[in-house]
């Protein structure tokens, strides 16, 4: 049986609970340092606590310190590994070679970050070698690409993101935030370069785009091809989110679980789910009603049109309608969609830009904002980005998960056994026949297993089973069992470091920024682009605004006009060259000039 893991993210103790609750096999979140997402660090007790939580039902923490890491910070990286290690957590993600030598030996595995850009199978063999146990794909691999990934090297675990916000370069080797701004995605500090407003300009200056959000992408979701990545050979199945909030976290944990579940119980000879629990919800997932700026597939099938999002970077949300008839103070929207009071409601105007309001008062399908946006005109389509209703539901408890059990009680010669899930407490008494069939009230006494993680699903009791159990007897072995049950099952698998096997030619794309990492790779030379810059360029995408602007002439799209080399500019005059390269489907962004 392969176990499929769905990995959830969680900003804080909170979410990582919640989404536990809401169907994850694993969760990932941020340490106090050095996690790909600066503003989301966690203390050592809170993970703790998460991993306590979790292994209950054999679900795994996995711990991001996946940014590069400077020499004067290498002692306190070390100090915070020891306490990981000393917590429980299951699996750190790392980008920094620097930090293996601290984890060899270590209680948990070592999984390799998208950040050291995994997009072929050369490079996941060579992190298989040098120890890690699972890399984590880049995002813009189709899964003919995975598959040739899990063909090559078939003994590593590959996990795949799945759903949530795209990066338009491929991660760890985007240097647009530090160049611009000094803050260093490798440090996790972002600064959403891609999210900004470009015009497009050709080598004469004539402008082809004026001021549209050129490198900005829909968000990813693949809940309709989780069969293509299992086929392809992925395992675990990640969701983007570490910086959003608890209802996110719910609603698309509790989405992708039921869609795995589906998978799983029509493949069930072949593939289990990789934690234990069966979710109820107070609610019905649904992708649509929460947090997206539209969404793409991406390059699960190839390259397809319409993956970026040029005229918002913003949330869009869900259809909800076209604009019907427009009053002075109110307008009402033709569709099935129901409102509520304060609803977040967007359009996109003449102009290609998008409007936002707010849902003042509602009656029927007829909205009353605060103030009625300029823009609007009938036949307009509306887009509902903050839904009242769905979030009031969600912000409630709104999820229990259960382990199902089967109970079986026997007598053996000094007293009786009680057993469940290969657990099997003893317990020393005196036998006494029963007066009546003690059936009834064995099945009734020992399933009441209140609020504990545990539901019964059946108590086994021996036909020839005819002896009298006072009922304070049974809840104290049921009480003995929960026990039992709760203390986690966890497999602890070493951390292995191994031998690197070479790197050709090194640049500043290894991010080589401390004294370990160089010697790791063989050098004496720190490249890192945030310690000394580099000369090729500061993002490499699969996205490419020719073809996304129909021309691209090797896709069947409309010979250009202009004369490359393009550039984006920037409101304040920053210009960035694009390079095409057609050959590796690739297009290159480099450094600014005025």
């Amino acid at each position: 049986m392969t176990a499929l893991e769905l990995l959830a993210p969680a900003k804080n103790l909170a979410c990582g609970i919640a989404a536990i609750d809401h169907g994850a096999d694993a969760v990932y979140i941020g340490a106090p340092k050095f996690g790909a997402r600066a503003a989301v660090g966690n203390s050592i007790d809170d993970i703790r606590q998460l991993c306590d939580y979790a292994h209950q039902f054999g679900a795994k923490i996995y711990v991001t310190l996946n940014t590069i890491v400077y020499d004067h910070e290498l002692d306190e990286a070390q100090k915070l590994i020891d306490q990981l290690a000393g917590i429980g957590v299951d699996a750190i993600l790392v980008q920094d070679m620097g930090l293996l030598q601290f984890m060899n030996g270590k209680p948990f595995e070592i999984h390799a970050s998208t950040q050291t850009d995994n997009r072929s199978a050369d490079k996941v063999r060579w992190l298989k070698q040098v120890g890690f146990s699972r890399a984590v794909l880049a995002r813009e691999l189709s899964a003919e690409e995975i598959a040739e990934i899990h063909r090559e090297v078939p003994d590593i675990e590959l996990e795949v993101f799945v759903h949530g916000a795209l990066c338009v370069s491929y991660s760890g080797i985007c240097y647009a935030s530090q160049h611009c701004f000094q803050r260093s995605a490798n440090r996790g500090e972002c600064a959403q370069f891609c999210r900004m407003r470009f015009s497009l300009v050709d080598a004469d200056g004539e402008e082809i785009e004026h001021e549209r959000y050129l490198l900005s992408l829909k968000d990813m979701n693949q809940s309709d091809n989780l069969d293509k990545l299992i086929e392809a050979g992925a395992v675990s199945f990640k969701i983007e989110g570490r910086l959003k909030d608890v209802t996110y976290v719910k609603n698309v944990t509790a989405a992708y679980s039921e869609r795995l579940n589906a998978y799983i119980r029509k493949h069930a000879d072949q593939y289990c789910r990789a934690s234990k629990g069966r979710c109820e919800y107070t609610f019905t997932p649904n992708l649509n009603r929460t947090f997206n700026r539209g969404y793409t597939t991406y390059f699960m099938n190839g390259r397809q049109p319409n993956i970026a999002s040029f005229d918002t970077p913003k949330a869009v949300g869900e259809f909800v309608g076209k604009v019907k008839e427009i009053r002075h103070d109110s307008f009402n929207v033709a569709g099935t969609a129901s409102f509520a009071n304060g609803d977040g409601l967007c359009f996109l105007n003449q102009d290609r830009q998008f409007e936002g309001f707010r849902a003042n008062r509602v009656v029927g399908n007829r909205i009353y904002p605060f103030k009625m946006p300029a823009g609007l005109r009938p036949g307009m389509s509306l887009y509902r980005n903050n839904d009242q209703e769905f979030e009031r539901i969600l912000s409630k408890p709104s999820a229990t998960r259960k382990i199902p059990v089967s109970i079986a009680l026997r007598a053996v010669a000094d007293g009786f056994e009680l057993s469940a899930e290969g657990v099997t407490v003893h317990f020393a008494a005196e036998h006494q026949i029963a007066q009546k069939s003690p059936r009834e009230n064995l099945v009734r006494q020992l399933s009441k297993l209140g609020d504990t993680i545990y539901e019964c699903q059946e108590v086994n009791v021996p036909d020839d089973f005819n002896y009298f159990i006072p009922n304070s007897q049974l809840t104290d072995m049921r009480r003995q069992l929960v026990e039992a049950l709760v203390q986690p099952q966890r497999q602890v698998k070493q951390a292995k470091v191994g031998a690197n096997p070479g790197v050709d030619k090194l640049s500043y794309q290894n991010n080589i920024s401390n004294r370990q990492s160089a010697a790791f790779y063989g050098t004496d030379k720190l490249s890192a682009y945030e310690l000394k810059g580099g000369d090729g360029p500061i993002m490499q995408c699969r996205h490419c605004i020719r073809y996304s602007l129909g021309y691209c002439v090797k896709r069947g799209g409309k010979r250009p006009t202009w004369h490359e080399p393009l550039s984006l500019v920037l409101g304040d005059g920053r210009r960035f060259r694009l390079e095409f390269d057609c050959q590796h489907c690739q297009m290159n962004v480099y450094a600014s000039t005025r």
